[in-house]
């Protein structure tokens, strides 16, 4: 080879190694998603805070959308790709209307120690109110939704109470720790982080926590999966291999929480309605995959989603492995 070839060939290498660099990066894969910024959405925020999203080449477009009607409606019209987080008997009745239109990756577990769904009675009540059943002919709250003002009835229905024996109304999220500082209501069905505020504040106190595992599936250390991670089954079958990305920052930011639960509660404040000074009292959920739930957490899923229609919320019975879907 000529010295004239070998130049000339080392000048079109470096050549070619500029217009390399200068080629713009591969564009990030968007996903809308829709975020009920409570507690339970808390893998969302420590995979964006964590990078896990980025790193799976994932661009978020964050929708906020308050309880499970929004998300299911969202869902149902493809306006999200993905629920973070779903109410579990609300996905499973849209699955019945147009089925797969939203099926779960990833739940979170309630119990009495992983408190989400609790029954509270306000300030000065506590003395009257002891159990569920003191609360009849009083004025109660719920969580919005038909999930949960619904199974908020089948709850004190197994404590004893039928409708008519109190009344109970649905109420914004956002509304509910003031509701209870202004003796709006005298109790009710309410999620974190707004039980650990009411009592931070002294408006009410917790009358009982992990509730649905206790009266619904008849053991409180039952994992009552009541909401979890939804994809829609366009978003799964048009783009399968975004979908997996998805579902590896969720599990990435899963262990992260149960590796560290301390920093992981710091991704709360900001992105959640929980107040700064809070971040270290609000209590965690049993976060897990779909793919790592075992036979008997299985059966606590199904036994849930029997109680959905039961009370009316689930029109017809289902299997709910064809709503869970493994990566």
């Amino acid at each position: 080879m000529t010295r004239f070839k070998a130049s000339r060939r080392t000048i079109l290498g470096a050549l070619a190694a500029v217009a390399l660099s200068t080629l713009p990066a591969a564009a990030q894969d968007k996903v809308k998603v829709g975020v009920f910024p409570i507690s339970s959405s808390l893998p969302y925020f420590v995979a964006i805070g964590e990078g896990y999203f980025k790193e799976a080449n994932i661009e978020l477009e964050t929708i906020r959308l308050m309880g499970g009607p929004p998300n299911v409606a969202a869902l149902m019209t493809n306006q999200i790709d993905v629920s973070a987080v779903l109410v579990t008997l609300e996905g499973l009745n849209a699955d019945v209307k147009k089925p797969g239109v939203a099926m779960y990756v990833a739940m979170h577990s309630q119990t009495p120690v992983y408190k989400m769904e609790q029954f509270v009675v306000r300030e000065g009540l506590i003395d009257k109110v002891k159990s569920l059943k003191d609360f009849k002919g009083l004025k109660l709250m719920s969580a919005p939704g038909p999930a949960n003002v619904n199974t908020a009835k089948g709850i004190l229905a197994k404590a004893g109470l039928k409708e008519g024996d109190y009344t109970i109304d649905q109420l914004d999220m956002g509304q509910h720790v003031n509701a209870m500082k202004a003796g709006t209501f005298d109790g009710g069905y309410t999620l974190e982080p707004s039980g650990t505020m009411m009592e931070k504040m002294g408006a009410a106190k917790t009358l009982e926590a992990g509730v649905i595992s206790k009266y619904i599936l008849g053991d409180t250390k039952a994992d009552a999966f009541a909401a979890g991670c939804a994809f829609s089954s366009e978003f799964i079958e048009k783009r399968p291999d975004v979908a997996k990305r998805f579902a590896g920052a969720w599990a990435k930011a899963i262990a992260y929480i149960n590796k560290e639960p301390e920093k992981a509660r710091k991704y709360l404040a900001k992105n959640t309605l929980t107040p700064d000074d809070l971040v270290d009292s609000i209590p965690m959920l049993g976060y897990i995959m779909v793919k790592d739930m075992n036979a008997k957490q299985l059966g606590y899923l199904q036994q849930f989603a029997d109680f959905g229609t039961e009370i009316g919320v689930v029109p017809e019975k289902v299997d709910v492995k064809k709503y869970i879907k493994s990566f």
